[in-house]
């Protein structure tokens, strides 16, 4: 009250500025000196966009008119602004715009402000935004108010403030105070020292103080007749009614300002006694109209405020509502709430504010047979509040919305059951200080649905039971399905108080037990409902629930992850800021065991994981169809048949089906294959491959004990080279491969020389030497293309010719090695001879072959079939 009546003083006093200006500022003049009046005598800057004389507009009055006023503060507010007005409009005979300060008082037929905007300010050193008035001008008004002959003196018939807002927050006591769709008018006498004021006022009030909401958004309209002591400082109420909502009351007494504060002195309750005034205590929105509800028995509500309000005290408070076996039905509704008993009340005894308390001594009712009984105190309610209740009955959660018009997003059903006690401080709450929550009893909840946008299906809770002990929650058993999913739980809850009465997030340590757990069921997707029965849309990325944080023992027969199904899962599941963290969780899958750690984080817009899995004896042909991950690390992997070891660590993003995104996957894989059997048929490459080279039958390759390592980073695979046999062939493979299925490979074969063909043979036959048996060439095939389009080219073609030369070499040096120097000689001319020949032949190709008489026989023998004959028209190979 104290701030509201230094606010109008405040606005008074402008008011009187802009006048006092008015008489000096007449014609073109009038704006700069209405403004240097008030900064003259304002610890504030004050600006407007124009102000205008008319003479015409009200005639025969005169009409001064401010637009656009805005208030900013001086330090330490400095540039806040404290308020501002559409417009300030005031209406007068011509007369009154040449009197003097010092003359009789200056009639104002009206004063009108329009769409004022006021934020009042405390911050925590105690200094306020509204104390603008400078000092020089206070003492000034003290001599005047001692020599009344030479004070300013103001006379109002009307006035009116409409469409505004005023703001009150205190940073010391972290209170919060609005006032909306603030309509004001007021009639009356300011000249003289003892008069009356006749006011009407509406507003929309709401009031806060820390996190608990006092009034929110509550209709208030106030019809007051109050005398004025303007020497005393003293506002009797005399005739008044209130509406709080839709409720009436009369108040009586009155507010004096003191120089320390304000001494206040008011009573007050409601004129009838009917119970259909409490329902009016309730705002409109969610009482609906009373005015046909069905009541009987009473209730009242009256009230005392006496006392100082300073700073260090505030008036004895002494608040009471009581009913008595009332009851209420609404028209439209099935059901009647009977057995209504409140008694509370709301004491302060010593005007410290920190002693005020709530005092509800009962708080009943009955619904159908279902009774439900409660009491509670609150104290220490400015700073810490502190909570002692009783709860004590049984609530069938559907009938209240079938016997109170109350509108929830989901209809809520199942049958609560509770007798407990709870004793704790909201800072406890808040902090979760376990050690001074203090839970005694039991509840238990029976069929009841939960839905949320923190989850894609509602939850339907077969049965739940809890303990309440001192500090924790103990969930002793809990049965629910939501989707297709089931879930049978127990553990502890840490701090459901904290859950239910806060933002706290739920902790607590479970054991979770499951026939069908389908991972899609859990998650969040939007925050737009959709239909189908889920409370969300599929328009974003699923989402693990933000108010969870938990610890999970896992064990669930079956887990359904897109389109896999896990048998037998077991392991810990730690829930935290949207994150999953998964502890030594094994589960059966292609016939194999799968252990996995790492986690999945939706904290950003887009999900990602970082995943360890440990696969032993998958069988490869299942594991490599059904899992669209190991199918882009390994696409060839679909044609082995056998059992297959591997460990695969991998990280990225997840799409909005929360599977992994490809494109963004990178990390490693160790795989070991053990039994395999090959089916080239299905396989593009193989079959290119078997047809280019002949003397492999891929589908006797011997894969068993074999080890490999790959690479795989912005879609794009490396293989790390390794070896595999094909009986006396060394096979060595590398390279690289896309998650598009473009592949670029180098398969690098050792082939002995008896497998490049017969015409090779005949030469290995000729030279007889055991050495020549073990000689063998690189064949490079160079795989590129695509899998499902491959392109293999060799160089088996040069490989034959340089092999060719190879033994040829060979020969000619075992023939030197055994001849005379006219075998030398003749040796050397096949060698120039040879070097001329055309290199693509396989065989060396000679025109004409001279003999020297002097060779032997014998080597002429040796060497006719190495050097005679004409060049094959093409590589034989078998």
């Amino acid at each position: 009250m104290k701030k509201v009546f230094k606010i109008i003083g405040i606005t008074l006093l402008t008011i009187l500025l802009l006048l006092i200006a008015i008489p000096f500022a007449f014609q073109s003049k009038i704006k700069e000196v209405v403004k240097r009046t008030i900064n003259e005598n304002l610890n504030a800057h004050v600006e407007f966009s124009d102000v205008n004389l008319s003479f015409i507009r009200s005639f025969p009055q005169a009409q001064v008119n401010v637009s656009d006023l805005v208030i900013t503060n001086f330090e330490p507010f400095k540039d806040e602004t404290l308020a501002t007005a559409k417009s300030i409009s005031l209406n007068m005979s011509v007369k009154e715009l040449f009197k003097k300060a010092s003359d009789e008082p200056i009639v104002i037929n009206k004063i009108n402000i329009d769409e004022a905007l006021i934020t009042l300010k405390t911050n925590k050193r105690g200094e306020t935004n509204y104390d603008i008035l400078k000092d020089e001008n206070k003492d000034e008004n003290k001599d005047e108010k001692e020599n009344s002959s030479a004070g300013f003196t103001l006379d109002v018939k009307d006035y009116s403030i409409d469409n505004s807002a005023i703001t009150y927050l205190d940073e010391s006591s972290n209170t919060t105070f609005y006032i909306t769709e603030f309509n004001h008018s007021g009639k009356g006498k300011f000249s003289e020292t003892v008069s009356e004021l006749e006011t009407k006022t509406e507003s929309r009030i709401s009031l806060r103080i820390d996190s608990t909401d006092y009034l929110s958004n509550n209709e208030l309209k106030l019809d007051a007749l109050i005398d004025l002591d303007l020497d005393n400082n003293k506002y009797t109420f005399k005739e008044n009614k209130a509406f709080i909502n839709k409720l009436p009351l009369e108040f009586h007494g009155y507010v004096q300002l003191l120089e320390a504060g304000q001494d206040i002195d008011i009573t007050f309750e409601n004129p009838g006694s009917d119970f259909r005034d409490f329902l009016a205590i309730i705002p409109e929105t969610y009482s609906k109209n009373i005015e046909d509800v069905q009541t009987t028995g009473n209730f009242k509500l009256k009230g005392m405020i006496k006392g100082l309000l300073t700073d260090e005290t505030i008036p004895n408070l002494d608040i009471q509502v009581s009913s008595n076996n009332a009851s209420f039905k609404y028209p439209d509704l099935p059901k009647r709430v009977d057995n209504i008993t409140i008694n509370a009340a709301v004491k302060n005894t010593t005007g410290k504010s920190d002693d005020t308390y709530i005092d509800i001594n009962a708080f009943n009712f009955k619904i159908d047979q279902d009774a439900f009984k409660s009491s509670a105190t609150l104290k220490n309610i400015t700073k810490n509040m502190l909570i002692n209740a009783d709860i004590d009955g049984v609530l069938n959660l559907a009938n209240l919305t079938k016997a109170y018009p109350i509108k929830l997003e989901k209809e809520l059903s199942g049958i609560l059951k509770a007798k407990l006690n709870t004793a704790f401080d909201m800072n406890a709450i808040e902090t979760n200080a376990y050690e001074r929550i203090k839970n005694n009893g039991s509840a238990s909840i029976t069929d009841f649905i939960f839905s949320s946008e923190d989850m894609v299906n509602p939850i339907h809770i077969k049965k739940a039971n809890m303990t309440f002990n001192p500090g924790t929650v103990s969930l002793n058993n809990f049965d629910a399905v939501t989707g297709k999913s089931d879930l049978h739980a127990n553990g502890t809850i840490k701090n459901l108080l904290g859950f239910l009465l806060s933002d706290n997030k739920l902790q607590g340590n479970f054991n979770v037990n499951s026939n069908l757990f389908i991972i899609s069921d859990f998650m969040v997707e939007s925050k737009t409902a959709s239909n189908n029965n889920k409370t969300t849309s599929k328009k974003e990325s699923l989402k693990i629930p933000e108010f969870l944080d938990c610890t999970i023992q896992a064990d669930a027969k079956t887990v359904v992850y897109d389109n896999l199904n896990l048998e037998n899962v077991q392991g810990t599941l730690v829930i935290k800021d949207q994150q999953a963290t998964l502890k030594n969780m094994t589960t059966n899958i292609f016939n194999g065991k799968l252990a996995v750690i790492g986690n999945v984080s939706t904290q950003k817009e887009t999900p990602t994981f970082n995943i360890n899995l440990g696969a032993e004896n998958f069988d490869i042909s299942k594991a490599f169809k059904d899992l669209d991950l190991l199918q882009a690390l390994a696409p060839i992997a679909k044609i082995l048949e056998g059992k297959l070891n591997s460990t695969i660590s991998l990280s990225g993003s997840l799409d909005k089906e929360f599977t992994p995104d490809l494109t963004t996957v990178s990390g490693n894989a160790f795989a070991e294959l053990l039994t395999t059997d090959i089916n080239t048929e299905d396989s593009k490459i193989l079959s290119l491959l078997g047809s280019t080279l002949k003397f492999i039958d891929f589908n006797k390759l011997d894969l068993k004990d074999l080890k490999t390592n790959l690479t795989f980073k912005d879609g794009l695979v490396n293989l790390k080279p390794f070896t595999i046999k094909y009986e006396d062939i060394d096979i060595h493979i590398n390279g690289a491969h896309g998650f598009d299925k473009n592949i670029n490979y180098n398969v690098v074969l050792d082939v002995p020389a008896k497998y490049l063909g017969s015409d090779i043979n005949r030469l290995i036959g000729k030279i007889n030497d055991p050495k020549v048996n073990k000689i063998s060439i690189p064949v490079t095939a160079n795989i590129t293309g695509s899998f499902n389009n491959p392109n293999v080219k060799t160089d088996l073609s040069s490989a034959v010719t340089k092999l060719t030369k190879q033994l040829i070499e060979i020969e000619k040096q075992k023939l030197l090695d055994q001849g005379s120097n006219a075998i030398k000689d003749f040796l050397q001319g096949i060698t120039e001879e040879s070097n001329s020949a055309n290199q693509d032949s396989t065989f060396i190709q000679t025109d004409t072959i001279k003999t020297n008489n002097t060779i032997n026989n014998g080597i002429k023998d040796i060497l006719g079939g190495l050097l005679s004959g004409k060049k094959n028209k093409k590589d034989s190979i078998k």
